[in-house]
């Protein structure tokens, strides 16, 4: 009788010494998180429910590592794979898996999956593609790699995907023509795509050219590899054309046999739906329909980042720094600290806008010639000295302005947005704070900047009282509007692109701001 769990604590002190021989830069590098034991069962079993007691179960795992997924196989399935396949390119993880399981009916391949030819004869398919793809970012591809990837992803599937798809999307992809016709497949993966633009690729395909059965989307402080802050989905298609009124299965948190939160969708919601990380809706209503009035924040705003500066440290100046420099007032202007020391969400202003709040620093920036202010301000020559002989000037953001020392020009915006946070997993925490900016302060790009359109401003002008009701009114937009907007990593950690702040829904700023539009429609203050 197979002893899996005494070959699976085996293998975890193998996968331990493995992943220990490596540096965490290394390991991040290559994209190699091993899916836990329980994790790897939990969604095994879920591959049994879905197979209903198929008999003839070929099994393929085309990133095995050392082999977790077949581990949890036999362990739910026990030994019915009439043929099982690992792919695994790198000898220090495959030389494990080759040890462990071959005797047990593995055949372990030591190549890449994605130039490997799939099988032609149909029984020799997959019925099970169970995976956990190596994460590798699109820098870490070279461009000639990411170009072959393409062409076959684009011969295979007729789609072509992003350049700044990661490694785990071509994987995914490639993995419909080693299926039988109805197979099943589950790939662990990061759920980013579900909101980025480079997986719009990779929900046409999941929406046309197979057919998706279910996706469960672990929360985000919830990561489920402990060396990788990477939020994770599992999602589970057929390889089989979606039939008309197929629904879809969403599911959220606790474990994908007991989620917090599911719902169903149809594909056409889904085809219709930017953002899939907004599913499942709270309450588990299977309607995608969010904005009766169809106001979102672009319809007030203009967003942009705050700036770059190519070097914080040296750009951004103290008070002290700047006495102690000699800088005269027209080379600066205010700027914001980091949000982590900014204790307040209201900004207010002495008699010459310099913020009233701790750590106030300020930005130096000029269009001068380096000559004439060599000639006329020594103090300042000497401060840029300094930068250039520590190399500044050849960064990237620096070397391409002229001169390396001007930066982007904005004005000091009346209402701030933080760009990224954290929730603490119960809703205790915000992680989007939107600042009343009273001051001539501009700010940094870890915030995002929101300027009134021309009809919003004209209406604050004629209202010195209605900003603060507008401040207050972003304030009170539910935080699962925004978190629905932005995109989330491992961790709990939030980020909010300007383009998603302004698709943000707006309800009530058409109440809001009623007064100040013709009688017949709101939409002429834009």
């Amino acid at each position: 009788m197979l002893d899996v769990e005494n070959i699976e604590q085996e293998r975890l002190a193998l996968q331990a010494l493995r992943d220990g021989a490596r540096s965490q830069a290394q390991r991040n590098r290559l994209g190699q998180f091993a899916t836990p034991t329980a994790l790897a069962r939990d969604i095994l079993r879920r591959a049994k429910t879905m197979l209903a007691g198929q008999r003839d179960v070929r099994f393929l795992d085309p990133a095995l590592g050392t082999g977790s997924f077949y581990s949890a196989f036999l362990s739910i399935f026990g030994n019915a794979a009439s043929h099982a396949t690992g792919f695994e390119i790198d000898e220090h993880y495959g030389r494990v898996a080759d040890v462990l399981w071959r005797s047990q009916g593995l055949d372990v391949r030591h190549e890449d999956f994605t130039r490997a030819q799939p099988p032609e004869d149909e029984a020799q398919k997959a019925t099970l593609v169970i995976c956990n793809p190596p994460y590798v970012r699109h820098h870490h591809l070279a461009g000639e790699e990411k170009q072959r990837l393409n062409d076959r992803v684009a011969m295979r599937c007729r789609t072509r995907l992003s350049g700044l798809s990661g490694l785990y999307c071509y994987f995914l992809c490639l993995s419909k023509d080693w299926m039988a016709q109805g197979g099943l497949a589950a790939w662990l993966v990061p759920s980013e795509f579900m909101d980025v633009n480079y997986g719009r690729a990779i929900k046409e395909f999941l929406l046309n050219h197979v057919s998706l059965v279910h996706i469960h989307r672990f929360l985000p402080d919830d990561v489920q590899f402990g060396d990788a802050l990477v939020s994770s989905a599992v999602v589970w298609f057929r390889n089989e054309r979606p039939t008309e009124g197929q629904r879809v299965r969403f599911s959220l948190g606790g474990s994908i046999s007991k989620p917090s939160n599911e719902a169903e969708y149809s594909i056409d919601d889904l085809r219709h739906q930017r953002k899939w990380t907004s599913l499942p809706r709270v309450g588990g209503t299977g309607r995608t329909d969010k904005r009766p009035s169809g106001l979102v924040l672009g319809h007030f705003f203009d967003v942009k980042r705050g700036i770059a500066t190519g070097a914080n440290e040296f750009f951004i100046l103290s008070r002290s720094d700047v006495v102690r420099r000699d800088i005269p007032p027209q080379f600066l202007t205010p700027i914001l600290p980091s949000p982590r020391f900014l204790t307040t969400d209201r900004i207010e202003s002495d008699a010459d806008g310099i913020p009233c709040i701790d750590r106030a620093g300020f930005l130096f920036s000029s269009d001068m010639p380096e000559e004439r202010i060599q000639r006329e301000f020594p103090s300042i020559w000497e401060y840029l000295e300094e930068g250039r002989a520590a190399g500044l000037c050849e960064r990237y953001i620096c070397r391409n302005r002229t001169p390396w020392y001007c930066q982007e020009r904005r004005e000091a915006a009346p209402i701030l947005c933080t760009y990224m946070g954290r929730t603490n997993g119960n809703g205790g925490i915000r992680p989007f704070r939107f600042i009343l900016n009273r001051s001539k302060a501009i700010a940094a790009n870890v915030y995002l900047m929101l300027y009134p359109k021309p009809r919003v401003m004209k209406a604050l002008q004629e209202d010195l009282e209605l900003m603060e009701r507008v401040w207050e009114t972003l304030r009170s937009i539910p935080v699962e509007s925004l978190l629905g907007e932005g995109r989330v990593y491992g961790g709990g950690l939030h980020k909010l692109e300007p383009k998603e702040l302004l698709n943000t829904p707006a309800e009530a700023f058409g109440h809001l701001f009623a007064d100040s539009a013709r009688p017949h429609t709101q939409m002429s203050l834009f």
